[in-house]
This record gives structure tokens, C-alpha cells and sequence, in this order.
């Protein structure tokens, strides 16, 4: 009969215990030679005890060498499981944001009245609540920048009247001034001709001319104008004037 499988399981026993890792120890010592020979491979093996004690084996010069080389295959077997494992969290952030764009895009179209035969009554009343205080809130914001256009429409307002009332001012001030003007301009036009300079009339009064000395036309008829005939005075002298 061959031998039954034998359960794998702590040997509870500390003597069997020690005699069984002192015998599987060897052997796998000797396994790990054989392996190294046999197939050419750089084996490396460290067992620690129970109790702490180290037990190694090497098949090449020096265990650091393979320890070294072991940890720059772990580092690149550790990257590339980083990147993988990256590319999985990038993948699982892509469903979970696809999946939140799909309830903001159903959100969206129940908020304008579509595909609302899904929801539930408490589904359409919240709703309801969500496009009332959506409603008052566009109301609120309207009506805020309404009045903010009314202020600046004052104000704009207040700046037209005053320049207005500064154009006002001017342009009555121009009416006056032209009128001004106008009303010396006529009173120059009706002042009457009334004497003759002082010289003349001095000059006049010395030529001492008599009555029969007459300049201008006697009114004879229709058609007839006199001319009378220059006089001398006393000494013969005829004035310049009437030559």
C-alpha cells in the first residue's frame, strides 16, 4: 500500500518539530544544488528558523549579487504592476465620471420636461421644488438687474439735465447778446441828419452871403430847374465852392 497524503499543518509537537525542519531543511538545500547544477540557474535560498537562525545557500560567488539582481526584477515587476494598476484606477475614474454625466444628462432632460414617466411622486415632487426655487431665483436675479440698469439710467439721467441746463443757460445768453446787437444796429439806422458840421456852418456865417444867393432849384413848372447865377460879395471875391 503506498503512503496516505499527509496533512500540511502545524507539527504541534516542539521535538518533531525541530527534527522535521532540520531533515526538510536539507533537503532543500540539496534540491536547491541540484537545481543550480542540473539546469544552470543562479539559485539563491535563505531560511530563518524559529528561533531566528539564518540558513543560506548561493549557487554563485556572492548572495548580494543575486539579492541585487533579484531586487531590480522585483522594482520592474513592481512598475509595471504600478502602471497597470494605475491604468485600472484611471479606467474605474472613466466609468465613475460616465456614469455621473449620465445622471446629470438625465437630470437635465426631466428639468425640461422629458422622460418623466420613470419617476416616482416624491421623485416629481422634488422636482417641482427644484424648478420653483430655480424660478425664484431667475425672478430674484432679474429683478436685481433691472433695478441695477434704473440706477445707471438715473444717473445718466441727472448728468443729461445738467448738461441741458448748461446749454439752456448759454444759449439764452447768445439770444441776449444777439439781440443787443440787433438793437444798436437799428438805433444807428434811424438817427435823423440834422445840421451840418460846426466848420460849415462857421464857414457859411463868414461868407456873409445875402438873401438873393441861393444854391439848389426853384420849382418854376413841371419840367423847369433854375440855377441861379453866382454872386460876388462886397470885395469881388468868389468862393471856391461855387466855382
Amino acid at each position: 500500500m503506498g503512503r496516505g497524503k499527509v496533512e500540511l499543518k502545524r507539527i504541534e509537537n516542539k521535538i518533531n518539530r525541530q527534527v522535521t525542519f532540520a531533515k526538510r531543511r536539507n533537503g532543500l538545500l540539496k534540491k536547491a544544488y541540484e537545481l543550480s547544477v542540473l539546469c544552470d540557474a543562479e539559485v539563491a535560498l535563505i531560511i530563518f528558523s524559529s528561533r531566528g537562525k539564518l540558513f543560506e545557500f548561493c549557487s554563485t560567488s556572492s548572495m548580494l549579487k543575486t539579492l541585487d539582481r533579484y531586487q531590480k526584477c522585483s522594482y520592474a515587476a513592481l512598475e509595471a504592476s504600478t502602471s497597470t494598476k494605475e491604468t485600472q484606477n484611471n479606467y474605474q475614474e472613466y466609468l465613475r465620471l460616465k456614469a455621473r454625466v449620465e445622471i446629470l444628462q438625465q437630470s437635465q432632460r426631466n428639468l425640461l420636461g422629458e422622460e418623466l414617466g420613470s419617476l416616482s411622486a416624491k421623485e416629481l415632487d422634488q422636482l417641482e421644488d427644484q424648478l420653483d426655487m430655480s424660478l425664484k431665483q431667475v425672478r430674484f436675479t432679474k429683478t436685481q438687474s433691472m433695478l441695477d440698469q434704473l440706477s445707471d439710467l438715473q444717473g445718466k439721467e441727472q448728468v443729461l439735465e445738467q448738461a441741458n441746463s448748461s446749454l439752456k443757460i448759454k444759449l439764452d445768453d447768445r439770444i441776449a447778446e444777439n439781440a443787443l446787437r440787433l438793437s444798436w444796429a437799428a438805433g444807428e439806422q434811424n438817427i435823423p441828419y440834422c445840421r451840418q458840421p460846426a466848420q460849415s456852418e462857421e464857414f457859411f456865417q463868414l461868407l456873409g452871403c445875402n438873401s438873393m444867393l441861393h444854391v439848389g432849384y426853384h420849382h418854376d413848372g413841371p419840367e423847369q430847374i433854375t440855377v441861379a447865377a453866382p454872386a460876388q460879395n462886397s470885395n469881388g471875391f468868389i468862393p471856391g465852392w461855387m466855382l
